[in-house]
């Protein structure tokens, strides 16, 4: 019996790194090609308003698991969001930061190609650390510190090795512009995810249920956005303008990626999170060789292997510093 237990164990380990892999590159090369590819270009805003329309309903489908019934979970969502509303605009914060974030990601998208784009959103490591030292005043370990610096170095060797601003498909790219929206997100999700956990901490409020109200709030922001940005577009053309079947499996596959990941990540220790991350940084790269035509240089690839090498060594951990794991990664989904 013991024994089966850990051959099961072992398997979700393994089916976590796969899962955790793929969440991880498939998310980025998908929104790439969308942001590049001919015919009508759909506004991001609404994909992003869309997706989280998607995590709320998946996160009330789960949060009704939990509960058992349908009168439960009315009951959960009523008292935990509409007679706490101190604790839900709390929240608010977050939400709104998080909407902001998925724009930006989508700007980066559309200037970056997907190898790039997926090397320079590790800066959110450097980010996370950084909210981590200033917000909970948890001090980082010499290797940490270490890690971040090589992180650094590794991200502006993979920015130089790449100059060409040549149009895809018709579509101008700006690196800059790229990179300046990449690191706007790192900069958002490192503070989002400290203030989250700050918040959490003392609460006995599950998962589901905070992105239950993540989601609540962050539509009226999402919709604003989309109000704000591409008001003209929407009126004239409609709010699906552009979606195409791959259009929606991006719009569910960025909703429905965390939720799996927030499923997965508690059997993944940070090792293997570690490979996870790495490995989706390999695929996009010779993804991107042959599906965007990706030049892939000694530069680039120098830098790539040490981003690579930084995680590895800001996910280890001794022993007897276990206590100081971060858990918000495994908060917002």
């Amino acid at each position: 019996m013991a024994s089966a237990k850990k051959e099961t164990k072992t398997i979700i380990k393994y089916l976590s790194l796969v899962t955790l892999t793929l969440q991880n590159a498939i998310l980025g090369l998908s929104m790439r090609y969308a942001r590049t590819r001919s015919g009508d270009m759909f506004m991001s805003s609404t994909a992003v308003v869309m997706a989280e329309f998607v995590k709320l309903f998946s996160c009330i489908g789960l949060v009704y698991k939990e509960e058992g019934s349908w009168k439960k979970c009315a009951k959960a969502l009523h008292s935990t969001i509409i007679q706490q509303p101190f604790d839900t605009l709390k929240v608010s914060i977050p939400s709104l930061v998080y909407i902001v974030q998925n724009n930006l990601l989508y700007v980066s998208a559309s200037h970056l190609d997907a190898a790039t784009y997926q090397v320079t959103y590790q800066l959110k490591i450097l980010t996370t650390a950084m909210f981590t030292f200033l917000i909970l005043k948890r001090s980082l370990l010499f290797i940490q510190w270490v890690a971040l610096i090589i992180l650094l170095i590794g991200v502006v060797l993979v920015q130089l090795a790449q100059t060409d601003d040549g149009p895809v498909n018709g579509i101008k790219q700006n690196r800059l512009i790229g990179f300046g929206a990449a690191l706007s997100a790192c900069v958002l999700s490192g503070f989002a995810g400290i203030y989250f956990e700050k918040i959490l901490k003392g609460s006995d409020i599950s998962v589901w249920m905070r992105n239950v109200q993540l989601s609540f709030l962050s539509l009226p922001f999402g919709l604003f956005t989309c109000l704000l940005y591409d008001w003209n577009k929407i009126w004239y053309d409609g709010f699906f303008f552009g979606y195409n079947y791959f259009v929606w499996y991006l719009v569910v596959l960025q909703a429905g990626g965390g939720l799996i990941v927030a499923v997965v990540v508690k059997y993944a220790d940070n090792i293997l999170k570690g490979f996870a991350t790495s490995l989706a940084i390999v695929i996009s790269c010779v993804v991107s060789v042959y599906l965007f035509n990706f030049n892939l240089t000694s530069q680039f690839v120098s830098g790539a292997l040490l981003v690579i090498c930084s995680i590895f060594m800001y996910n280890y951990r001794p022993k007897t510093s276990d206590s100081q794991t971060n858990i918000n990664h495994n908060i917002k989904v």
